[in-house]
């Protein structure tokens, strides 16, 4: 009869970023440890609050079954002598896999014929198993921060205070540190203070709803969204969306609560991002907006329970509010009093990274490049580009920014249109940060897009130039999100950059800092090794668009010009899975090959059309030749649909090339020009993509 299992760790509140992570973490170490013990169960879930990290197992097995296994011993020549007896050798194998030598086996292996035997694990009860797999998994989670108490040895994120194992209504045993397993929860902290008894596993889920926890972190979260949209509808406006808060509260409170409060509206005149970042980044308070958008004085704040004095309550959260709003309004003020342009100096004495020099000299090369780049790419003022890389991070020394760096470019922004700046190198300042993730706006404008190229560039180069790229899951320089935000700003702004120019001159500019530093053995150079970063990035940003292998066939043809490789993949994609592809491509891939094999053996130069031979071979090359002018026209204008189905119309005169003509003559001039036909043929579809590379039956 199929049972239910669970698991619940209880602790002092864990920081909200900490309970999804552990929830995965949790779940993937159970059922982890159910696969290698072979206990079959059904569906696995996870529950999470402040306080609590929970795993519930439905249709848990009585015990696993017998396993009948086959393991290799030592060879037969070792297991038998000349006579055929038995040696030690098969008497200890036999021995250990408690089996007689009469019943040994004889199997066939690549290293020769070796004794074997059969022999069986024995199933065991699913509580025994159980309290393996849980002990394992709780005593295996793993977080950013730890800490210990008490006298205990171990660590955890928080103080662990409880922990609930049960099969059915058996206690499974776990030991984590001074606490012991049982079937005594908590719910509800303020509400429900009285500890709970648990009979059985499946009695969790309803002393959680009558002990006011909504542990589904789902249901939490669509609680919360729903009362705060209704809480700010009552204020008179709507909610500012806010996902990344929206989640960091479903993970602050068991029950949520809102309570609607109000600012003085004199703080109105801060900008919006200061106040929001105020109501936000210290007080998890939730903005209203009026039909426009703009910032009305009420916030929303929630509660872990329901406020009996809301008065009382609202006076408490106004008045911590207040003084932080004040506090922004000192900054803003204080920020002010002396022009961004005279804070570039303060730059030299803030270290960006030890081996590459302050901010200053970061944002010198930032300026070179973002130059270089205006003039490749023929967009943005140069004017306005140059100036804005020279304010773009003097706000890091501002006091606002010291207290919110998350308003770095948003206060640099606002102090530049104070001090008479452009509107747009204002604008640049601010976004040449964006866009911060792959879901964010890019720019709006060509002078922020140009130097957030120039920024990003440089920190690439710059920190795969001291040999600290990323390594597995560790990206310290967040080099990942830098190389995607490129990506995006040049496909996304249709920049057509030579991106390995512009590497190459983001290492020209770094040069100075990069002498001397010593590199691994074998290593390829900066500039091969930021480019195979960018390769990877592609891979994965364009996995949702098309095939692994056409991707890779569309890279391998080359990607300098990004758009360029994005439109010959939109273009190729469609056609690969069409009828007919596959024998396209079969016979492009042969070309290929027989290019790849034989045009380091033929000097260069043009097809002699003089010695072609009447028939299949000379119908090829005036094939060729028709098909090449409109060819070059198509991929000159960006058409490389069309420039597909033109390289695609030689597969005829190919196929019969082929079948009538013998591509590798023994007459040497023959031989070459035929080789140097199918080489032109080849370089015109490899303009578009490596046909050898895609996987076609």
């Amino acid at each position: 009869m199929a049972s239910e299992a669970l698991l619940e760790i209880g602790c002092e509140e864990l920081p909200a970023s900490f309970v999804e992570p552990a929830l995965a973490a949790l779940k993937l170490a159970v059922v982890s440890g159910l696969e290698a013990r072979r206990l079959p169960h059904g569906k696995v879930e996870t529950f999470g609050t402040p306080r609590r990290l929970v795993v519930t197992l439905a249709d848990v097995a009585g015990g696993s079954a017998d396993l009948e296994r086959e393991v290799t011993g030592p060879p037969v020549r070792a297991g038998f002598d000349k006579d055929g007896q038995p040696t030690r050798a098969a008497q200890k194998f036999a021995e250990s896999a408690g089996v007689t030598v009469e019943q040994l086996l004889r199997v066939e292996t690549p290293k020769g014929e070796y004794l074997a035997a059969k022999v069986t694990d024995a199933g065991r009860p699913a509580l025994a198993l159980l309290a393996e797999v849980f002990s394992e998994a709780v005593h295996g989670l793993e977080f950013r921060k730890s800490m210990r108490w008490g006298d205990v040895e171990l660590t955890f994120a928080r103080p662990v205070q409880w922990i609930v194992a049960l099969l059915d209504e058996e206690v499974v045993p776990v030991v984590m540190g001074d606490v012991r397993s049982g079937r005594v929860t908590r719910a509800h902290r303020f509400l429900t203070p009285e500890p709970i008894t648990l009979d059985a596993a499946k009695a969790w889920a309803s002393a959680m709803e009558q002990g006011h926890v909504i542990a589904d972190v789902e249901a939490r979260r669509a609680l919360l969204e729903q009362r705060v949209q209704d809480a700010a509808a009552r204020a008179g406006g709507t909610l500012l969306e806010d996902r990344e808060l929206l989640n960091q509260v479903t993970h602050l409170v068991e029950l949520p609560n809102p309570v609607i409060g109000s600012f003085d509206p004199r703080h109105l005149d801060l900008p919006p991002e200061v106040l929001v970042q105020e109501m936000r980044g210290h007080q998890r308070y939730f903005s209203v907006v009026d039909a426009q958008g703009k910032l009305l004085p009420k916030f929303i704040a929630v509660s872990n329970t329901p406020v009996r004095d809301e008065g009382l309550s609202l006076r408490g959260y106004e008045r911590v509010l207040e003084a932080r709003l004040s506090d922004g309004r000192f900054f803003f003020d204080e920020d002010r009093r002396q022009p961004l342009e005279s804070r570039v100096d303060a730059l030299s004495r803030v270290v960006w990274q030890g081996k590459l020099g302050t901010y200053a000299e970061k944002s010198e090369r930032i300026a070179a490049l973002a130059g270089w780049l205006c003039a490749q790419v023929g967009k943005g003022d140069p004017a306005h580009v140059a100036r804005a890389a020279k304010l773009a991070k003097a706000d890091l020394v501002t006091g606002m920014v010291g207290e919110f760096p998350e308003l770095q470019g948003v206060m640099g922004r606002e102090y530049a249109r104070a001090d008479g700046e452009p509107e747009a190198v204002a604008l640049a300042i601010h976004e040449h940060y964006l866009p911060k993730s792959a879901q964010d706006a890019l720019p709006t404008a060509d002078e922020g897009a140009l130097v957030g190229l120039a920024d990003r560039l440089d920190t690439l180069v710059g920190i795969f130039g001291i040999g600290q790229g990323p390594s597995g899951a560790a990206d310290p320089f967040a080099l990942r999100r830098a190389c995607l935000a490129v990506i995006h700003l040049i496909l996304g702004r249709g920049y057509r950059l030579d991106l390995p120019a512009a590497i190459a001159e983001s290492r020209r500019l770094l040069a100075p800092k990069l002498e001397g530093v010593k590199r691994k053995a074998g290593a390829p150079d900066v500039e091969a090794e930021v480019l195979e970063f960018f390769r990877g990035r592609l891979k994965a940003d364009w996995a949702d668009e098309a095939r692994a292998d056409v991707i890779e066939s569309v890279l391998s043809a080359g990607f300098g010009d990004l758009v360029d490789a994005h439109q010959r993949l939109i273009a190729l994609a469609p056609r690969v899975g069409s009828p007919g592809f596959a024998p396209l491509a079969g016979t492009f891939k042969r070309v290929a090959n027989i290019v790849a094999k034989q045009a380091k053996d033929v000097a260069p130069g043009e097809v002699d059309p003089s010695i072609l031979e009447d028939g299949a071979e000379r119908d090829l090359a005036e094939a060729v030749e028709a098909v090449s002018g409109r060819f070059n026209a198509q991929l000159e204008q960006g058409a490389h649909g069309p420039a597909l189905d033109e390289v695609s119309a030689l597969k005829p005169a190919v196929d019969r090339f082929f079948d009538d003509v013998m591509v590798m003559a023994e007459d040497r001039a023959m031989r070459e020009n035929r080789v140097r036909l199918l080489i032109r043929i080849g370089a015109m579809f490899g303009r578009v993509a490596d046909f050898s590379k895609l996987q076609v039956e």
